[in-house]
């Protein structure tokens, strides 16, 4: 037999090169000491592969007839191979080493193929390329393997062109690219896993709760937080022992409301430190059974880690390799670097890549982690592989760990970068913790924004209310948002940059072009987040998930929005922030979709029961853009026009007779309030005067009164009857002139005074009427009319 002995815990490259060696030697086994690396392993059963493999204990020294090693040239290296060696020497048999490690001094007799090259699978291709030998697919594609890996796919310094003609010759030998691109992507994903620790996958800040609390306190805790468990500390921070709701709900059953918690905490309780690793933290909560692990610094209470905490990370990896999102050659990460140097800002040759690589060195100086968040990595993900991602808003969001800043770490992050640019302007929002730095831009062009928050968790004290918020981690940040698709991060600093933090699916969902809600009870919360699904399924081409839809449905015709607003309570998810979901949604092109889908959900009715679109009252909407153009186009008075969105509102909410109060709830303009309480005395009046064909004096003077927003709302609502007067007026009335000013009318005598704005405006209707048509059959008029005396 010849044996082939790898060094211990074989990774791809030597095992590569002992399995190039086997093919060299057709009798050849191989034998790993210690264990076979899992990736390796899972390899070799997914393409049900069948190397050469032997146990050490199946192979006495009787049958040896060569020996091979592999990354393993001293003596002190040998382990289970030292008796091997010694029958080998002894017998004079044929030793050969093969190793890349040439800075290691050889003590072992042999044939020595010890050369300076990136993996030592080249050195054992090149003698499989001496001997012409044949090479199966699946060995072809393990050597790349192992070269891959011992270059780091020919980025690491030590390449050598030795390295890269043996990986050619390994492609023009079958090995998959394919195969070898997800091997490689997931050897990196499980190499990320080694590396962390509970500190990596803690949630900080930790809610508690004091011994001394009421049972009934606790209880409204548990709601407020929804979880299921609650660790217990003293008032030093020092860690005494978790509480479960289940406790806690038994206890009110029987009575105990004004008992403290004392008496009902599990003192017995494993926990861990922050640089416990993954794999320890997995077999604690196998072992034990545990679904939360208290993290503990020096006895004092920094994080926990969660079962679905750890469950999400070790699902990562096949996440990582059934994604394209991910792959070799282009990554969310790279997407975002892309994307970023291509942004033009106001700063003088700085580039938004760089911009942000400052502030997250700051961070990092700080002792946190920095995040782009929301819509920013939907849109990186959106993106094809050769186009630059549009990012028109860059939200960012610092983890501050378990050392929470009094006043918000996005705060004081904004701070420190407004003294390296002191020409940006810093707004505080004190209330969400959150800062804002805007740079002016130049005439004409959008100014720089951007966003820095604290990571924060949120609870609404009843729907509709504004969110009451509170610091946390980044998972709960993520986890307070509205869809998956916007639940996602990107990690902006070190260690492991690049980092894609998705704990909801949002990955899986962008895939599935859909939009899924993260809570059943999220539009109970917040009626606007109804308002933004519609808009962001109509804008991005997704579909609403099945659920989602359920719970829409079910928000709406649970009547919960008609009861908030008869009760005086103030309901910002009703009004401010409705108004600015309808702000988005009719000045989008969309408008028109995403205004059907809303109505077939009934969501109309979160601004008033009655609420629906009638064919009439789709007409209106659709006829108000058409004639807005074309009267601003006839009058060239475009500072009137008031914003698309808002007149187009306004024939929504003209639908209604509360229609005023509705415009005073979501806090419109003041004109526009008042244009909606006048419009029915308006119509009416306009109805009345224009109701008999008239002159074109009288038509002029019946609306010369009413601005161009109320002559365009009355005219969609009233085609026929209003608006057929209305559009004469616009395209042909209001052009007529008076052929005579008023320096005419000094110099033909007329003394200046109030005559004059009479004498104006009858000429003015003269001319309208066709009576007169030049300055002299003007001159005639007033001879008639207004003589002078």
């Amino acid at each position: 037999m010849d044996l082939i002995i790898c060094h211990t815990n074989a990774d791809w490259d030597t095992f590569g090169a002992a399995l190039g060696i086997a093919c060299l030697r057709p009798k050849g086994r191989i034998v790993v000491p210690g264990k076979l690396h899992q990736a390796i392993k899972s390899f070799l059963a997914q393409h049900h592969a069948d190397p050469p493999l032997i146990e050490q204990q199946q192979v006495p020294l009787s049958i040896l007839r060569s020996l091979t090693l592999v990354d393993c040239h001293q003596h002190s290296c040998l382990g289970i191979g030292t008796a091997w060696m010694e029958h080998a020497i002894a017998a004079q048999l044929p030793i050969t080493i093969y190793s890349k490690h040439t800075d290691l001094s050889a003590d072992l007799p042999g044939h020595h193929h010890i050369e300076a090259v990136g993996a030592t699978t080249t050195l054992v291709v090149e003698s499989l390329q001496e001997n012409a030998s044949k090479l199966s697919p699946t060995q072809a594609t393990v050597m790349a393997l192992g070269i891959h890996q011992g270059t780091g796919s020919l980025a690491l310094i030590n390449t050598t062109s030795r390295d890269i003609h043996a990986l050619a010759w390994l492609l023009e030998a079958g090995a998959n690219q394919t195969i070898i691109s997800e091997a490689l992507t997931l050897e990196a994903s499980t190499i990320h896993q080694n590396l962390l620790s509970a500190e990596d996958l803690m949630s900080s800040p930790v809610k508690t709760i004091r011994p001394d609390t009421t049972v009934t306190d606790a209880q409204r805790l548990f709601l407020r937080y929804g979880h299921s468990g609650l660790c217990v500390v003293s008032n030093t921070n020092k860690f005494q022992g978790i509480i479960s709701q289940r406790d806690i709900d038994l206890a009110v059953h029987h009575g105990f409301t004004d008992a403290t918690v004392q008496g009902y905490i599990t003192l017995d309780i494993k926990t861990i430190e922050p640089k416990t690793p993954l794999h320890e933290i997995q077999s604690l909560m196998v072992i034990y059974d545990i679904a939360r692990l208290p993290v503990l610094d020096k006895g004092e209470l920094v994080g926990i880690v969660t079962r679905s905490d750890v469950l999400r990370q070790v699902s990562s990896a096949k996440t990582t390799k059934d994604t394209h999102l991910n792959d070799s050659t282009t990554t969310v990460y790279g997407r975002l670097e892309t994307s970023l140097r291509a942004h033009q800002t106001v700063l003088s040759a700085q580039n938004l890549w760089t911009l942000l690589n400052q502030i997250a060195t700051a961070a990092h100086q700080q002792g946190w982690h920095l995040y782009v968040v929301g819509g920013a990595v939907r849109d990186l993900l959106l993106a094809s592989d050769d186009t630059v991602a549009p990012l028109k808003d860059i939200d960012l969001v610092v983890d501050s760990f378990h050392s929470p800043v009094v006043d918000g770490a996005g705060v004081v992050l904004a701070q420190k970068v407004q003294q390296e640019y002191p020409d940006a302007e810093l707004r505080i929002h004190g209330a969400f913790k959150t800062a804002t730095l805007s740079w002016r831009a130049e005439p004409g062009q959008p100014p720089l924004i951007i966003d820095i928050a604290t990571a924060r968790t949120e609870f609404y004290p009843y729907p509709a209310a504004n969110p009451e918020v509170e610091p946390s981690s980044i998972q709960q940040d993520l986890y307070r948002r509205d869809f998956t698709i916007n639940a996602m991060a990107l990690r902006l600093t070190e260690p492991i940059s690049g980092l894609l933090l998705d704990f909801f699916g949002g990955t899986v969902d962008i895939q599935q072009r859909q939009v899924r809600v993260l809570h059943a009870n999220s539009f109970i919360e917040d009626p606007t987040r109804i308002f933004r699904a519609v808009r962001f399924a109509v804008r991005l081409d997704f579909v609403m998930a099945p659920q989602t839809e359920t719970f829409i449905r079910y928000a709406i015709h649970s009547g919960i929005y008609t009861r908030l607003q008869a009760e005086d309570k103030p309901l910002p998810a009703l009004q401010t922030r409705l108004k600015a979901e309808l702000s988005y949604l009719f000045q989008a092109d969309y408008w028109s979709k995403a205004l059907a889908m809303l109505d077939k959900f009934g969501a109309l009715s979160c601004l008033h029961p009655s609420l629906a679109l009638a064919p009439e009252l789709w007409r209106q909407i659709h006829r108000v853009g058409y004639w807005q153009q074309r009267f601003i186009k006839d009058l060239n008075h475009r500072e009137m026009e008031p914003p698309t969105w808002l007149i187009r509102l306004e024939v929504l909410l003209a639908q209604v007779e509360e229609r005023a109060q509705i415009a005073i709830n979501l806090q419109l303009p003041q004109h526009s309030i008042q244009r909606l309480q006048k419009l029915a005395n308006t119509e009416n009046t306009l109805l009345t005067k224009l109701q008999h064909k008239s002159s074109n004096s009288f038509i002029y003077q019946s609306l010369i009164a009413y601005d161009l927003p109320t002559l365009l709302l009355v005219s969609v609502r009233h085609p026929k009857r209003i608006g057929t007067y209305v559009w004469h007026y616009i395209t042909q009335l209001a052009h007529i002139q008076c052929p005579i000013d008023g320096h005419a009318l000094q110099r033909l005598g007329y003394c200046p005074g109030p005559l004059y704005r009479t004498i104006l405006a009858a000429l003015t209707y003269a001319a309208l009427d066709g009576h007169i048509t030049s300055s002299e059959s003007a001159e005639t008029y007033l001879e008639q009319h207004y003589p002078l005396t």
